[in-house]
């Protein structure tokens, strides 16, 4: 009877027909008054919503305390009706840290096994696999897993108290415990809890050796080879790009996974970590043209679009979103790019605004929100929304990056090199960084080192294939730096590139006239001026330093040299010919006085015009 009633319930629970489910499972528990049978009806409960009615049920049979899954249950859902402090009452503050299992404990259990013979070692593995299916065992395992997703329910709690420390630390137990408790990871990867070399290193302290497959125990170390590279391809794309590459591609090519929305969701955030936004884009397309409605991809979809400036799609996104799940911080979060994209901030906040606060713990919208003040040089508004977001994602450099360049804005070159700074210790490969870095350098007169870091920054982003005319402005802060320097031919040389790739700017052409008159060529540099005023002609610096090199020509030749010393050699050379010319005619006029008196005396020369005269028929 009682096998008939359970598999009844559990048919009926397939089914989502969670009135007979109860009806069943009511008669089951009264029959049997088990344990596991009354989780069973409060986990029906739960499934239907009545959270209260469960938190009821399992008080009132008093499981809480003599079972695990119980407890995990009545803490379930205590946090769903968000009473947290009554949650961790239930759920105990405390970690079961004794039950951690660590690589090295596996490790040295693996070099035991191997001291003796290999056939013996094989009889002892299938003894121990075949004493763990008794039934204790099997309660013993899954009281494990409970704890660990205790543990994990701590973290959420935790986490919406804002005490991320804490939260951290109970996501990472959780996980320790129990190495399949994706949910507690996830959290940890989601939010960026931890820097890319924390990431690593937590990954590589897992015991995933403690993985056992009941039905096939042969298959034991494939599962946790296989749980590895699942857990690989979460991990932050900043750091081990290698280990990443090798994970995605084992998973692709011998587990089928080359068309999984993860695994494509992981390859299209390390291209756009490398700046090839079309690439992420059309991973992004694909995904949500299968599945349309998946949100974990929305937010790098929509930060491809809006960095593409695709507003046409951002617009149909939207409305959308809007129209089927307005339910979901996603859908504002899109309405909000949207409305950035075009250039209306108030909108845009609003939405962002929108959007945290169906999820306070949203970072995209966060950010978004934060841009919103940056976009209208509200500083302090946006250094406080930014450092929230650096709060909730302590493991992404862009928070930290933001807050630089905010900084940067208000003059705080320290505390601007400090926020850098922070932010290249968790990425080393943003060329975005390392042109902020450099700004920073420049102007705290540190002109090499800021030349060293534009360079990074351009060297990286022509590696990356990135657009050469994103990168202007870097190119255009080098020349300045080497104009700083008085480099003036590589000063030069970056501004025409400038030019060259498009960043027509009267501040850019103007640059270059003072290379120009730094030069001494003047005349070059007029006619530069002048293209800065074509383009903005009440350009007040470009006026003044035309005015400036019309004065260095008004004494200049077109090649630089004084006209005054020019002038001078002029007349040495007449002065000469005249000379010469003299010696000539009186050389001549020997042997012809009767002539020279005839002409003397009527139309001839006269003494100062003779010289002059002789010169010019000479």
């Amino acid at each position: 009877m009682e096998k008939f009633l359970r598999d009844w319930r559990q048919d009926a629970l397939n089914k989502h027909q969670y009135d007979s489910a109860i009806f069943i499972g009511d008669k089951l528990l009264a029959l049997t008054q088990n344990d596991k049978d009354a989780f069973w009806l409060a986990q029906v409960h739960f499934s239907t919503g009545n959270y209260t009615r469960a938190q009821s049920f399992l008080s009132k049979q008093d499981l809480i305390t003599r079972n695990p899954s119980c407890r995990y249950l009545a803490g379930h859902c205590l946090i769903k009706q968000n009473r947290f402090e009554e949650a961790l009452n239930v759920l105990g503050e405390k970690n079961p840290t004794h039950l951690i299992t660590t690589v090295s404990n596996s490790r040295r259990k693996i070099q035991h096994t191997n001291g003796h013979h290999r056939a013996g070692s094989k009889a002892l593995a299938r003894g121990d696999r075949h004493d763990r299916r008794d039934e204790g065992a099997q309660d013993d395992a899954a009281n494990i897993r409970f704890e660990a997703a205790m543990c994990f329910l701590r973290g959420l709690c935790y986490a919406k108290q804002n005490a991320f420390d804490r939260a951290k630390e109970c996501y990472k137990d959780a996980v320790r415990i129990d190495v399949q408790c994706f949910e507690a990871f996830e959290q940890l990867m989601k939010n960026c809890l931890m820097s890319p070399d924390e990431e690593w290193q937590f990954l590589d302290s897992l015991d995933f050796d403690a993985i056992s497959v009941t039905d096939d125990p042969s298959c034991s170390q494939e599962a946790a080879d296989f749980t590895k590279m699942l857990y690989t391809t979460r991990l932050s794309k900043y750091k081990n790009p290698a280990a990443f590459s090798t994970a995605t591609e084992t998973l692709s090519t011998h587990y089928n996974l080359s068309n999984n929305p993860d695994l494509l969701l992981s390859k299209a955030d390390l291209l756009f970590t490398q700046c090839k936004f079309k690439d992420a884009l059309s991973i992004t397309n694909a995904i949500l043209q299968d599945d349309k409605y998946n949100f974990s991809i929305y937010p790098l979809h929509l930060a491809c679009l809006y960095e593409l400036q695709l507003k046409n799609a951002l617009f149909l996104i939207s409305h959308d979103l809007a129209d089927n799940h307005p339910e979901e911080p996603c859908t504002w979060l899109a309405v909000g790019v949207y409305y950035l994209a075009t250039n209306k901030v108030a909108e845009a906040r609003r939405y962002f605004s929108k959007a945290s606060m169906m999820d306070p713990h949203f970072g995209p919208a966060w950010i978004g929100f934060a841009h919103t003040f940056a976009a209208e040089g509200e500083h302090d508004q946006a250094i406080s929304a930014y450092s929230t977001a650096a709060r909730l994602f302590m493991g992404t450099h862009l928070p930290q990056l933001f807050l630089g360049m905010q900084n940067h804005m208000l003059n705080n070159m320290t505390l601007a090199d400090e926020f850098l700074k922070t932010a290249h210790g968790l990425c080393k490969t943003d060329p975005l960084l390392l042109n902020e870095m450099g700004v920073v350098f420049y102007h705290q007169e540190r002109l090499r080192e800021a030349v060293g870091k534009f360079t990074e920054a351009l060297k990286i982003a022509d590696e990356i294939d990135s657009d050469p005319a994103a990168w202007i402005s870097t190119r255009s802060n080098l020349g300045h730096a080497h104009r700083r320097l008085h480099e003036w031919d590589l000063a030069f040389a970056q501004f025409d590139e400038v030019l060259r790739l498009g960043g027509k700017d009267p501040s850019i052409f103007c640059a270059k006239g003072l290379v120009l008159m730094e030069q001494h060529r003047p005349f070059d540099a007029v006619l530069v001026f002048h293209e800065a005023l074509a383009i903005s002609p009440q350009d007040a610096i470009a006026t003044e330093l035309l005015n400036k090199a019309l004065e260095e020509t008004a004494g200049s030749g077109p090649n630089g040299v004084e006209e005054f010393d020019e002038d001078d050699e002029f007349e040495r050379e007449i002065t000469q010919k005249k000379i010469e010319a003299s010696h000539f005619f009186a050389r001549r006029g020997k042997g012809k006085e009767k002539i020279r008196a005839r002409y003397s005396s009527g139309v001839g020369l006269d003494g100062n015009g003779s010289l002059m005269d002789l010169s010019d028929d000479d």
